[in-house]
């Protein structure tokens, strides 16, 4: 029988995190949620447990609120690069979760690297 779509993304989110924890080094994790009406990143660091900079399309500074689209994503990818330069972090590893490489995860990764985070 074929797999519900949830499973096949629980077993993609796993599969993701596990080649991740191989290579992690020690760098810190930067994490994506997308929702069908908000994306959210987070920036942990996995030694310690501890979430060093996060950004989110519900925060009113950004000027995106009730919008999750391509432009979108860019901004919250681009406020996450920001906030991690103060943070002091400049190389990180994208953790995109269950979720495919494509769209609003791309285009936040994209403005990411533009704002200066190395991954």
């Amino acid at each position: 029988m074929a797999n519900s779509k949830r499973d096949l993304f629980l077993k993609r989110r796993l599969r993701v995190r596990n080649k991740l924890r191989k290579m992690a080094d020690g760098r810190a994790r930067l994490s994506v949620h997308r929702s069908n009406k908000n994306i959210s990143v987070q920036l942990i660091d996995d030694v310690n447990g501890v979430t060093l900079a996060s950004a989110s399309s519900l925060e009113k500074d950004l000027g995106v609120v009730g919008k999750n689209n391509v432009e979108a994503a860019a901004k919250v990818g681009a406020a996450i690069a920001d906030r991690a330069k103060k943070a002091g972090v400049s190389e990180c590893y994208f953790d995109r979760g269950g979720f495919l490489f494509h769209g609003r995860v791309k285009a936040l990764a994209d403005a990411a690297r533009e704002g200066g985070l190395k991954f």
